[in-house]
């Protein structure tokens, strides 16, 4: 019987409202969520952690502790980008360690990592530490079409991340593009060849992810990822209430439907960046945009007051893709081609400025292209410079201790430690407003307190 994990917490949010849910709209709710019978919620990873430090104001970390806290009963998991982690460029194997110690020192019963090329030298250290933490690694294959995306070249990945040690395969189709026979095919190739269970996740952004889930569900798949109504479909994932009444109702109906109710309030809250797909989105089958990258696309070009550019985006993206050797569109290169395709557009000429993260990525630092990349385009981005061929990570010095001595006292502990070297400027300014808050609010407290000592700190330990 095929089972459900449950995105709402983070793929669904992420997909229609760009990441912006607060703790304190879910976290009354976290006990209901508990009692369905989930086998697993992913909850946390992706942009949760980019968005609660750079719009929401939030401890990310503190945000994992309350979610592992309440759900007692319910396996968490989350969304790690291999090397990249949770931010946007590969870092030294010294951060990877740490970050995935710290997550597994909160209770994290299930990690999903994907790299956005599919190379597998950009999973190896991350698999190695959640395995050592006895954490469950799910290794995902960042689902596309292109000339060399096709069912041989998926199988040979799901067979080089069975060879490094996860425990199973997720199929990660971020923008929509499985077809139900693909899914069929792909996911009972899957199941012949490897002895794991294997999940499906994707996004109804172009319309086909309903279908392809029946597909996938007629082939033997043992989880779909799934977000309940009020965070599911348009980019985002299918709605769990339909496939749960439709598999028999294995998960409990009425307290889905209480938390339907509970969300769809909370989506009124966050109207300004609400996606408000009222439809599909044909233009996804050419673009190929994932459903995370489509709502904050969208939400940028707003506040540029370029929205009138989305067409034209639309149009060059993956004109982009194919220069680059047709990438997933998925973080970070999902940011790189997307960032690039807008200012071709804006400035009405192809390549007039090149960004570093285009040029990183022509010299191989995010890994290995799956096809060649444009030569044209390689010259102009890097003249004569050559691409490396080793695995990014080793050419990156330790970072831990560089970046103790560099935030000092700011960071308090590891995890502030983390959120600086991941976000750099803005993880420094999320610290420095964070602690001022606190040190504020422990000199309220000294005015109250008639019985206060001039020897006591007031500062936060």
């Amino acid at each position: 019987m095929t089972k459900f994990v449950d995105t709402t917490l983070r793929d669904g949010q992420q997909s229609i409202i760009a990441t912006r849910m607060k703790t304190n709209e879910f976290e009354p709710v976290l006990d209901k969520f508990d009692e369905v019978g989930f086998h697993s919620m992913e909850v946390w990873g992706g942009a949760t952690y980019d968005s609660c430090i750079r719009y929401l104001d939030e401890d990310p970390w503190k945000r994992l502790k309350i979610i592992r806290k309440k759900l007692k009963n319910t396996q968490i998991q989350m969304l790690l980008r291999g090397q990249n982690i949770v931010g946007y460029r590969n870092y030294a194997d010294d951060v990877v360690e740490l970050f995935i110690n710290k997550v597994a020192d909160y209770g994290m019963d299930i990690i999903r990592v994907f790299d956005a090329l599919n190379d597998i030298r950009n999973l190896e250290k991350s698999i190695e530490i959640a395995k050592k933490r006895s954490i469950h690694v799910q290794g995902a294959i960042s689902y596309t079409i292109s000339p060399v995306h096709d069912l041989d070249f998926y199988l040979n990945f799901a067979k080089e991340l069975i060879e490094k040690g996860v425990d199973s395969i997720v199929i990660k189709d971020m923008a929509g593009l499985l077809t139900p026979k693909m899914s069929y095919q792909l996911v009972s190739e899957l199941k012949k060849k490897f002895n794991v269970p294997i999940e499906l996740h994707s996004h109804n952004t172009a319309g086909m992810a309903s279908i392809a889930y029946q597909a996938a569900i007629d082939a033997g798949v043992d989880y779909i990822d799934t977000a309940l109504s009020p965070f599911a479909n348009a980019s985002s994932q299918p709605a769990v209430e339909p496939f749960n009444f439709a598999l028999g109702e294995p998960l409990n109906s009425d307290l889905l439907y209480e938390l339907a109710h509970h969300f769809w309030k909370v989506r009124e809250n966050h109207s300004e960046n609400d996606m408000k797909m009222v439809s599909i989105d044909s233009r996804i089958l050419k673009a190929q945009i994932p459903g995370g990258m489509f709502s904050n696309l969208v939400s940028q070009l707003k506040n540029q007051k370029m929205v009138h550019l989305l067409d034209d985006v639309l149009e060059e993206v993956p004109r982009v893709r194919k220069d680059l050797g047709y990438p997933p569109l998925v973080t970070p290169t999902s940011q790189i081609v997307g960032v690039q395709a807008v200012l071709n557009v804006m400035y009405k000429e192809r390549y007039k400025a090149i960004t570093n993260e285009v040029k990183n990525y022509l010299r191989g630092m995010y890994g290995r292209p799956p096809a060649p990349v444009n030569e044209e385009l390689l010259k102009k981005a890097l003249g004569d410079e050559k691409p490396i061929t080793c695995r990014p990570a080793d050419l990156l010095e330790p970072e831990i201790e560089k970046s103790r001595e560099e935030i000092c006292a700011l960071a308090e502990n590891d995890e502030d430690l983390l959120t600086y070297i991941l976000f750099g400027e803005v993880g420094k300014n999320y610290l420095k407003k964070k602690y001022e808050k606190e040190i504020q609010v422990d000199f309220d407290l000294v005015e109250e307190n008639e019985e206060f000592s001039e020897d006591e700190s007031v500062y936060p330990v």
